[in-house]
């Protein structure tokens, strides 16, 4: 039994909305990296840089962050552009579903081994069940869940939904 929460329109808003909020923190910045973590973070990054391009003339760059996200500490994290290319500057970490924290953090952790002129976090659905100090500095949705239940993002064209199970 799936339980909508939010719709394709909806989704949009809040990319809409995200975007804007980035734009906002970084308004004097020449470039803005968005890392969005592999899987639905990466897809929730890709759009948010498609508005964040049609809003601000500073440099977007996509960068796609990969780790195991059952056991990142053995997997590591990795990124598909070079620590030279987002040092000093400002960097905003993307997942879909903030549900413990642990993938939030190892990103996190990874991008502070470098100088960086700002780190913050985005993510659609904001869950109450961390185990880490983390937070999403933008959210789309915060939602009280039970540990029982399991939010999916389903990003398809024109046809976007985050459901509940």
């Amino acid at each position: 039994m799936e339980n909508k929460i939010l719709t394709h329109q909806q989704i949009q808003y809040k990319i809409e909305r995200i975007a804007y909020q980035i734009y906002e923190a970084n308004v004097e910045e020449k470039e803005i990296i968005i890392a969005g973590i592999d899987g639905g973070g990466l897809n929730f990054a890709k759009k948010l840089q498609k508005v964040l391009k049609k809003v601000t003339d500073a440099e977007i760059t996509l960068c796609k962050v990969m780790m195991d996200k059952k056991n990142p500490l053995r997997s590591g994290v990795k990124t598909s552009i070079p620590e030279s290319e987002y040092q000093d500057k400002s960097i905003v970490l993307v997942d879909d579903v903030l549900n413990s924290g642990t993938t939030l953090i190892y990103g996190v952790h990874h991008f502070l081994k470098t100088p960086v002129k700002q780190l913050k976090t985005a993510v659609l659905v904001n869950r109450n069940h961390k185990k880490y100090p983390v937070k999403a500095d933008y959210k789309g949705i915060s939602l009280s869940t039970s540990l029982q239940e399991h939010v999916h993002v389903k990003f398809q064209s024109k046809n976007d939904m985050v459901y509940l199970d």
